[in-house]
């Protein structure tokens, strides 16, 4: 069965940020933890020793993977792709909200935006967009 994974690439200003970002989003949801990481090695071609060569994650029991690019690229995040939750309750929102935004940057703050009781987007100190949703 074919699968698809979100692919998270930090390069440019958020180079050798994918472990630290990958642990702070494991933090944040249940069922959510480090499936596999390689990092580069001294001296090995392609990268800067510690920084991740590859690696998987789970998110909410969803598959995602990152990796550290040091090579100069004419695209970074985009809000235009965004990962977006459906909140359990309003506590939920307002937490992942408090923590994605501290340092990031607010699209559309948390309101009630006529399609939803309360919904937020947020770029996160990273630059990842995110949809966070709170339907009743």
């Amino acid at each position: 069965m074919q699968k698809t994974t979100t692919f998270l690439m930090f390069s440019g200003p958020q180079f050798g940020k994918a472990e630290e970002a990958m642990k702070l989003y494991i933090s944040l949801f249940k069922d959510s933890s480090v499936k596999h990481a390689e990092y580069f090695k001294a001296g090995e071609q392609g990268g800067r020793e510690g920084t991740v060569k590859h690696a998987t994650f789970l998110l909410a029991g969803q598959e995602y993977m990152v990796i550290d690019s040091m090579y100069d690229h004419a695209f970074n995040f985009t809000p235009s792709m965004s990962i977006y939750v459906q909140c359990e309750d309003e506590a939920e929102l307002d937490r992942l909200y408090g923590v994605l935004s501290d340092q990031g940057r607010v699209m559309m703050a948390p309101s009630n935006y006529g399609f939803s009781k309360k919904f937020t987007w947020i770029a996160d100190r990273y630059g990842v967009s995110w949809q966070l949703n709170l339907q009743e």
